[in-house]
């Protein structure tokens, strides 16, 4: 009994040292780099970003890290000595914008911005990360916006959960508005709307046109007063014009919400980008503006009639 356990550690020995080996040697510096653990599978070097500095509870359940709250970035040999880095970060709501500045400063992508839960506190959100090359220097990259998780000042924690004191209705310039988005908009009660169809790309389903009227469009939606007001909107995009229009945003002060799919099997390819934020109504219409610009920039390849069987 006692000579077949120690055959057993001993294979066990060998069977760790040929995994150990089997490990680029720069995903272990990359590890040193983050300050973080993982282990290297099927070629992969998954890096664990676990959020266990916090209690989520979710419709009142109270519910462990494993279960949802791990979050993380991988690692994996591509061509010509390239590193695919792709990842799944864990943030709270304070923490999804400085997060998400810091990887585009960086130079890497952001490719979506959704929950995974509903009725969970404090509220969790997932930002889904990407960038190719070298290993150690996608680590440097990324290792701003990963210091930040948990050490972002929560300052929305204590806001109150209803009506908004700070920005009430008022008289907003909508010609100026108009003027600076080079769009003129709708008014609907207090809320002033502006439009921009995506006339330049030519979807449709079943043989029938997806255009603005059918959601194909992006738009910004003014409230409050010429000093003091908020918008709101969607941004449609092509795959390229993604983090551009990103950058466009964040820089000008503007709250990326979430990025995703509206449509499904689109030639081509659609995202949405909801965002918000406050200020004077002008500075947010230059916001919006910004991102307009980065829009249409070039034709899309494969740009078609989309056939569905629904």
């Amino acid at each position: 009994m006692t000579r077949t356990i120690g055959v057993l550690l001993a294979s066990s020995a060998l069977t760790l040292g040929i995994y150990a080996q089997q490990m680029p040697q720069d995903y272990d510096q990359v590890m040193k780099t983050l300050g973080k653990q993982g282990d290297f599978k099927d070629n992969v070097l998954k890096i664990n970003i676990p959020r266990n500095d916090l209690k989520v509870s979710i419709d009142g359940i109270s519910t462990p890290t494993p279960f949802g709250f791990g979050g993380w970035l991988a690692m994996t040999k591509g061509d010509a000595g390239m590193d695919v880095m792709m990842g799944d970060l864990v943030l709270l709501e304070d923490e999804v914008n400085p997060v998400l500045s810091a990887l585009l400063d960086n130079g890497l992508e952001v490719t979506a911005v959704h929950n995974h839960f509903f009725f969970e506190n404090p509220r969790i959100f997932y930002m889904h990360v990407n960038g190719h090359g070298k290993a150690i220097d996608l680590a440097k990259m990324a290792k701003p916006a990963v210091d930040l998780i948990g050490h972002v000042s929560p300052r929305h924690q204590s806001a109150p959960e209803s009506g908004n004191t700070t920005i009430n209705p008022g008289t907003l310039d909508t010609a100026k508005l108009a003027n600076i988005v080079g769009h003129e908009g709708e008014q609907s009660g207090s809320v002033y709307k502006i439009t921009v169809g995506r006339d330049d790309l030519k979807l449709k389903e079943m043989g029938a046109p997806i255009n603005s009227r059918m959601g194909l469009n992006t738009w910004a939606a003014f409230y409050g007063s010429n000093a003091n007001a908020q918008v709101a909107g969607d941004v449609a995009m092509l795959g390229q014009e993604v983090t551009p229009v990103l950058k466009a945003l964040r820089s000008n002060g503007l709250n990326v919400v979430a990025i995703h799919h509206h449509m499904i099997g689109t030639q081509p390819a659609i995202y949405f980008l909801h965002y918000w934020g406050t200020g004077p109504a002008d500075k947010l219409a230059t916001g919006f503006k910004a991102a307009l610009n980065e829009l249409g920039k070039t034709s899309p390849h494969t740009a078609g009639a989309h056939s569905s069987a629904r």
